[in-house]
């Protein structure tokens, strides 16, 4: 006799004592024709005493599984917790880089400012120099010129001195 399939096949087989019969061929009755018949047989008091008997078998390595399950969900809890604070910290660490960047932007940004400062202050010294020695230089031209009109005066009042008066009769 084939082995019936399900948890009514394995009452079946536990209650019902085995018989030798002929092997059942693809052409022969299916093994489930006479189940209907057979579980009327069955003993409601063997039934539950298989009942209670499967139970308290696999009832402990179920309430051990459930534990180890419940176990397992709480240190996947607390993983995802510490997964989170860690991507979190990370998060903190890109920022301060991306703070870090700005603050040497900054610093560079200021070093320039400060070089085009420099060049400022050395650009006005440089005009400030310039526009004395173009001063200097006009009051130097013009005092040439003074010079040169002076002595153009005095050379024509020389001339006029040294050309011939006709003089006065008296």
């Amino acid at each position: 006799m084939e082995q019936p399939e399900g948890k009514e096949g394995f009452l079946l087989e536990a209650a019902a004592p085995k018989q030798p019969g002929p092997a059942l061929d693809s052409c022969e009755a299916s093994p489930d024709e006479g189940l209907i018949e057979d579980l009327a047989i069955v003993d409601k008091k063997a039934v539950e005493q298989l009942t209670e008997g499967l139970i308290s078998h696999y009832l402990p390595d179920l309430q051990r599984s459930k534990l180890a399950l419940q176990e397992l969900t709480q240190n996947q809890v607390v993983l995802l917790d510490t997964l989170e604070q860690e991507i979190s910290k990370f998060k903190e660490c890109n920022s301060i880089l991306d703070i870090n960047a700005l603050f040497s932007e900054a610093k560079h940004y200021h070093n320039k400012l400060v070089n085009i400062r420099k060049e400022m202050m050395m650009l006005h010294e440089k005009t400030s120099k310039l526009k004395k020695r173009a001063l200097k230089l006009q009051q130097k031209r013009q005092k040439e010129e003074l010079e040169r009109e002076q002595q153009r005066e005095k050379e024509l009042e020389r001339e006029k001195q040294l050309t011939a008066k006709p003089a006065r009769r008296t």
